[in-house]
């Protein structure tokens, strides 16, 4: 699933053993500012970890890239943006970063290593989901349509963006942007620590897959015959327009990627109200109730978007 866990044989609390959980990942800019694109680099790795409800990571080394095609001028500023933005959602999260690796490449790259020792009670196995549960999303999709329409906008004199503008304004452009960046240099730390409290049953988070494959994912890990049924969509408005009518996502079927997405959290349905009221309490943004989970009727489980699904625009 989304992290290694891998259990230390030599330390022990009592008579529990504890497990060394980590997760690498890194990528290539999707935005203007090097200093974001660093906040979303840590912000993405670091979701992985909280997709196993593991709240307190204990240690984050950084991958980083100085990009040979800019000049040398140019190259410090980014690189040494990129590093603060990383470090700074590193300390927003209560985590230090303790060193890494720097290369040189064509493009930037940002990301990193993060590691956890942990108790058994301090992590959720993904594998318990059962039917009767209800699927809880934490982020809207549309984030890779977003930032595609940026770059759009700077290329003026390529077709996407002319086409583009038959369907949304540039203002509209620019506030998907900012909500496509809102979300992705958001937390799942808090959405991490209700799984505790609210007795989440399994999780991942929504990234590059897409939404119904990494939900799809989930559904083959769980331990029972299960099916995941989602029924409703929390999308950033006009991206399922610009992507039916002028884009090859497929964001309405589920494929279109996310970067830093939500995660998807199966919860007993009599907590996943709380659980959405309280992470709104937290984080001041929304998390939706977006399927459920029913009896499988397949050899293989499996994850399905419905063809009556509801859309919410943010």
């Amino acid at each position: 699933m989304d992290c290694s866990i891998v259990p230390i044989k030599s330390k022990a609390v009592g008579d529990k053993t504890l497990s060394m959980i980590s997760t690498t990942d890194y990528f290539y800019p999707l935005v203007d500012d090097p200093y974001i694109q660093g906040k979303i680099g840590a912000c993405n790795v670091l979701s992985d970890m909280y997709a196993l409800g593991v709240v307190d990571v204990d240690n984050v080394l950084m991958i980083l890239a100085s990009s040979l095609d800019m000049d040398q001028a140019t190259r410090d500023i980014v690189s040494r943006k990129m590093i603060e933005g990383f470090s700074d959602m590193c300390k927003l999260a209560d985590v230090e970063v303790t060193g890494g690796q720097t290369v040189h490449n064509p493009w930037p790259i940002i990301g990193g290593t993060a590691m956890s020792c942990c108790a058994p009670d301090q992590y959720i196995f993904p594998v318990n989901a059962v039917p009767g549960d209800v699927l809880v999303l934490t982020k809207p999709i549309g984030t890779q349509i977003a930032v595609n329409i940026n770059e759009w906008i700077q290329c003026p004199e390529k077709p996407h963006w002319g086409k583009a503008q038959e369907f949304i304004t540039l203002s509209e452009a620019y506030d998907a942007y900012d909500k496509a960046v809102e979300s992705m240099t958001r937390l799942n730390r808090n959405a991490a620590r209700l799984m505790h409290k609210y007795g989440a049953h399994a999780a991942t988070d929504v990234t590059g897959f897409g939404l119904v494959r990494h939900a799809a994912n989930l559904a083959k890990n769980q331990k029972a015959s299960v099916e995941f049924l989602i029924h409703t969509l929390p999308i950033i408005s006009k991206m399922d327009e610009i992507d039916t009518k002028c884009g090859w996502w497929k964001l309405l079927d589920g494929f279109s990627a996310e970067t830093s997405g939500g995660l998807l959290v199966a919860l007993p349905e009599a907590n996943a109200e709380a659980y959405c009221k309280e992470l709104m309490e937290l984080d001041q943004k929304p998390a939706w109730i977006i399927g459920k989970v029913v009896e499988g009727r397949n050899t293989e489980n499996t994850a399905t978007i419905l063809e009556n699904r509801t859309i919410i625009y943010i």
